[in-house]
């Protein structure tokens, strides 16, 4: 991991101290860092809506976009999308230097103005905590949150036949009740399954 990232997660993690605003989900020398981190920004009616925003920083940044997920049991689905798209674009405008912190502060100013935006609307509907982002370098990564498993070891092997399948690489993460499930791969190598 880079100095300059590594000081980033260092003060990301000194400026989101309070209890569950931030959490470290995976670390590798390989895929690079994700984390979550918890915050809030002004909606409609002046009051706070709660946001959930996962970054995958992958090895190559800051000189590549970060991986981003949006979800908030306030939002709709659309409005976590149009929301992740809308940080991605202000990501564009801060390649190659930090930027988390720039987009989670961008984000609390400007959530209202993205929202009253014609094409988000409004509503309460819960967003799925899935996502998926192409990041300069072709690499395709989703973030799966699973809310249960019957059997574990068969699961296991079922993620792992898919993953294999689909030329793809990952991780499987068990933290508490909670899984989640990481995968990547490059975009040109995909190997789309015939129904």
């Amino acid at each position: 991991m880079a100095e300059p990232v590594r000081e980033e997660l260092s003060a990301l993690a000194a400026i989101f101290c309070g209890p569950h605003e931030w959490e470290v989900l995976s670390r590798s020398e390989t895929d690079g860092t994700v984390f979550r981190i918890h915050t809030k920004a002004e909606g409609f009616t002046d009051a706070d809506i709660p946001l959930e925003l996962v970054f995958h920083l992958p090895v190559n940044y800051p000189s590549c976009l970060p991986g981003i997920s949006v979800n908030s049991e306030q939002l709709t689905r659309a409005q976590c999308v149009t929301v992740k798209e809308k940080l991605l674009e202000q990501a564009e405008s801060l390649l190659s230097e930090p930027m988390v912190h720039e987009l989670v502060l961008w984000i609390q100013q400007n959530l209202r103005h993205i929202l009253n935006q014609p094409e988000t609307g409004s509503g309460n509907a819960e967003c799925t905590f899935s996502t998926s982002t192409t990041v300069d370098d072709g690499l395709w990564i989703t973030l799966l949150h699973l809310d249960h498993m019957r059997a574990k070891t068969k699961y296991v092997k079922t993620v792992e036949k898919w993953a294999s399948d689909l030329r793809l690489t990952g991780r499987l993460m068990f933290m508490g009740k909670m899984i989640l499930i990481l995968l990547q791969g490059d975009r040109n190598n995909l190997k789309v399954p015939k129904s």
